[in-house]
């Protein structure tokens, strides 16, 4: 299952096949001017890499540098003056 290429041309005139391919072999790269522009995915590909796993609470809870290895060193600032 490799990443196929497509020009916008093609894209465009096998618009079904195209679908088809990200469906049954995976992501199908788009380009325009032989830069790549865009990326078509199966619906469920997609679903499944941007659904979201727990909130920011429970990922800053399970980071490795979590505990009391990790040592914050603070520079000194001086203060600035504000006039009001």
């Amino acid at each position: 299952m490799g990443t196929q290429t497509w020009t916008v041309a093609e894209a465009k005139a096998k618009f079904s096949e195209l679908l088809e391919k990200a469906n049954s072999e995976g992501p199908q790269k788009i380009t325009k001017h032989g830069r790549a522009t865009a990326v078509v995915v199966a619906a469920e590909a997609w679903e499944r890499k941007s659904e979201r796993k727990g909130n920011l609470a429970e990922f800053l809870a399970s980071s490795p540098l979590r505990g009391p290895g990790l040592k914050i060193r603070r520079l000194p600032m001086r203060l600035r003056k504000v006039e009001v």
